[in-house]
């Protein structure tokens, strides 16, 4: 970003012409945070609350040494007791090494990020059955056929990141003729832009994946070679389920020899259907068990469950079969790889009920046909890396009671993305869950809880119970209205924070965060505040304190590395690492040019089949025996089936919990991202407020009519809790349109007040007042799910 300035104040942000992610321009986002900049509504100054907590807020306005030294001691008073009962959650954080990195380390907290409401579902499908850690998205400039599934194509971004050469991507890769399949309840603006719309019911996406499956085997769509060789459908299960193993290794059925041989046995043709007999025991590889599986799953089952028709299932995975080229390869920088120009782009589905087996079927449909990080093929990072947990979510040892708050490889949720939503139900009923201790203290980084986290009511009713709680932030969020007893002004544009990938996918970039001013009133950049905050607690100099983190979390090498005795500037750690990456001008290369670009990715770092050997070795779990084992353990150990049912070794379809709601709760509620809009903290903002000022319930005519309602009518949305039977309601505009099912409603996540700011008035309710989490609205991975069945009723 470039900011022209006239006397010394901004007039203008600009893209920046070499940045790959933008080419030169903004989106309307970019631009309005001049408006941030200068915004009266800002926090100019430390606030210290002088009211009690759960109202909104009576203020105090303190020194940076008052607030700093207040914060510190409590810091320190909980560290002494436990430091992980201080949890730090975030909400936009650009510099996770300095932010999630060194500064969490340094103060021992609990690391809570926003991913349970974003996308982490997908990311651990993604690790534990892959590798990468990531979410599904296409090599747009070789994918010739796209599913578009619950992708907002001109309304989000891509894997990880927004960017608007995403979109520039997109559009080109449809202009070489890249067909697309809408696979969504409500079209949204993918209308023009799709060849097809498979308009499903929410929750449905593990029946169709698992249908596309049924279909691609009888169709004989399969790349044999690359199941055999990279996946682990070739290895022989016994009939508990678990693999056969001799001497601990994995065993295959040899077709060459007709014996069971080491799956990386030399001269080995293993079988992928059959059943054979070992020993007196009958054995069958897992790809022949899941073929067995997935007989169910037909395209006409699967329409009366997904609301779609089967011949439109059936051609679809028909054209995924005819497009993916089995057996095609292309030659690309001098190497010969396989080509399979199909992919999926998904993203924020994974935030359903089953999300995390909706997605490791979702795989199985690419693995089928040989396109995992094949050329044109699925593509999960920006790059081929395998990810820590692809081998640490196949070994998860479940503890023995009492557990951590996080219920982290607890007997409820073993695989866990840190939930704050669980963390919430934790708080508000420890015994339940077998928790002793409860965090006492909590530092929210840019984090709007009350309204970015689903089921309002159990967040605020728990976050009251922190003894201590700190914002960082540039507004007076609602949490901190609500919630916080020290709010710290962060600066907006007025910061060093850096550094952050520019890269697009197929250019390796980097850019830095520059400040366009200084900070304007009393506000400072997060990690001046993070700097001033470790010092006052005696946590900044010496061994393991937050410099020491610094030059680990930033790899700093000699000599650049920070002294651990002397406080620095924060320009002066971005110099340090500037250098430390080879750039002689420290950080004024940034300041300068502002984008430093290495060139173009090679294919070499790209593509998962062009690594050597392919993979790095690696084979994709086809079949998840750990979940079988985890499953085994949660029903020893007692846990309700909510919890362990989709613990299953292939994806396999169930009722959704939700669908148990009474049946006047006939519709169901989504949530969906609008473009004007980053997350739960910008509604505020003056010229985003005037392009969607206003909440509105996304209905078909069909249903309005139905409950003599019309476009504009102000109508109660009432949800249902299938568990425990608990209801809610809000109040809200209608907006007719027949891009959406007649039996679902939407609303965008953006609204509900956010901010104790004039702008945010009246714009509307979130739909997270409306949503649950818990029992039966999360599984594996205790990610929460955007869907609860609702009944709509003019107010």
């Amino acid at each position: 970003m470039l900011a022209r300035i006239v006397d010394g104040r901004v007039v203008k942000l600009e893209g920046h012409p070499d940045h790959p992610r933008n080419r030169g321009t903004l989106c309307v986002k970019g631009q309005a945070q001049i408006m941030s900049l200068y915004d009266p509504y800002r926090v100019k100054a430390p606030l210290l609350r002088t009211n009690e907590k759960g109202v909104p807020g009576q203020w105090r306005e303190i020194s940076w040494d008052e607030a700093l030294t207040l914060v510190a001691g409590k810091l320190n008073e909980v560290r002494a007791k436990d430091p992980k009962l201080i949890l730090w959650q975030k909400g936009r954080s650009k510099q996770e090494a300095i932010y999630d990195g060194a500064f969490v380390n340094t103060i021992g907290a609990t690391k809570v990020g926003h991913g349970a409401y974003c996308s982490d579902a997908g990311y651990r499908a993604a690790e534990y059955t892959i590798g990468p850690s990531g979410n599904a998205h296409p090599d747009f400039r070789y994918t010739r056929y796209l599913l578009s599934w619950g992708w907002n194509a001109t309304n989000a971004g891509g894997n990880k990141l927004c960017w608007i050469t995403w979109n520039r991507q997109f559009l080109e890769a449809r202009e070489r003729g890249m067909k697309v399949v809408a696979i969504d309840p409500y079209l949204r603006g993918a209308g023009p832009h799709a060849d097809m719309w498979l308009p499903i019911k929410p929750g449905t996406d593990l029946a169709l994946a698992l249908a596309l499956c049924h279909i691609l085997i009888r169709e004989g769509f399969l790349d044999k070679l690359y199941l055999q060789s990279f996946t682990n459908a070739p290895f022989l299960l016994q009939e508990d389920g678990t693999f056969l193993r001799v001497e601990g290794k994995e065993q295959v059925w040899d077709e060459t020899t007709a014996s069971t041989q080491p799956y990386d046995g030399k001269a080995v043709q293993p079988a992928l259907e059959g059943t054979y007999t070992v020993a007196g025991r009958q054995v069958k590889p897992a790809f022949q068990s899941f073929k067995e599986h997935v007989e169910q799953y037909t395209p006409e089952w699967a329409a009366g469950i997904c609301g779609l028709s089967a011949s439109d299932i059936r051609r679809v995975a028909q054209e995924l079969g005819d497009n993916a080229r089995i057996g095609s390869t292309i030659r690309v920088e001098g190497m010969e790889l396989p080509y399979r120009p199909v992919s999926i782009m998904a993203y924020h589905v994974s935030q359903q009920e089953m999300g995390f087996q909706f997605y490791r079927a979702m795989y199985t449909v690419m693995m089928l046909l040989g396109a995992v990080e094949a050329v044109g093929g699925l593509r999960v990072d920006f790059s081929w890396n395998v990810h820590a947990n692809y081998k640490a979510l196949d070994s998860i040892k479940i503890k023995d009671p009492p557990y951590d708050f996080t219920l982290k490889e607890s007997k409820f949720f073993p695989i866990n993305t840190v939930s704050p939503g669980i963390i919430a139900k934790v708080m508000l009923n420890p015994q339940k869950y077998e928790v002793n201790k409860v965090p006492e203290m909590a530092i929210l980084h840019m984090h709007n809880a009350t309204v970015a986290q689903t089921d309002q009511a159990t967040v605020e009713t728990a976050y009251k119970k922190f003894k201590f709680v700190v914002v960082i932030d540039p507004w007076l969020s609602r949490t901190a209205d609500l919630l916080a007893d020290v709010v710290l002004p962060a600066a907006t544009l007025e910061k060093y924070e850096g550094p952050i990938s520019g890269s697009d996918t197929y250019t390796d970039a980097t850019v830095f965060r520059l400040p366009v001013m200084e900070p304007l009133f009393q506000s400072r950049g997060e990690v001046d505040i993070y700097m001033d905050l470790c010092e006052k607690a005696g946590l900044l100099f010496g061994k393991d304190g937050f410099l020491d983190r610094l030059n680990g979390a930033l790899g700093l090498k000699d000599p650049h590395k920070l002294d651990l005795n002397i406080k620095p500037t924060v320009r002066d750690i971005c110099d340090r690492w500037a250098k430390s990456q080879g750039l002689d001008e420290g950080i004024g290369y940034f300041e300068t040019r502002g984008v430093w670009q290495r060139g173009a990715v090679p294919a070499k770092k790209y593509y998962g089949f062009a690594q050597s050997p392919p993979f790095n070795g690696i084979r994709h779990r086809f079949y998840g025996e750990a979940l079988l084992r985890y499953q085994r353990e949660m029903q020893v150990r007692g846990v309700d089936k909510l919890y362990w049912h989709d613990y299953t070794p292939f994806p396999t379809w169930r009722t959704p919990v939700m669908w148990h709601s009474p049946s006047q709760y006939d519709l169901t509620l989504i949530s969906l991202k609008k473009i004007e809009f980053k997350q739960s903290r910008a509604s505020q903002v003056a010229l985003l407020a005037e392009l969607a000022p206003e909440q509105r319930l996304a209905m078909n005519p069909a249903a309005a009519r139905a409950r003599g309602i019309e476009d504009g009518d102000e109508v109660t949305v009432e949800s249902h809790n299938a568990v425990t039977g608990e209801t809610r309601k809000v109040r809200v505009k209608v907006m007719l349109t027949e891009a959406i099912r007649p039996d679902v409603v939407a609303l965008p996540h953006h609204y509900g007040e956010v901010a104790n700011h004039p702008l945010a008035k009246g714009q509307g309710p979130t739909p997270n007042a409306l949503f649950f989490t818990g029992e039966g609205y999360v599984t594996n991975t205790a990610d929460n799910s955007f869907h609860v069945r609702v009944r709509v009723y003019k107010a």
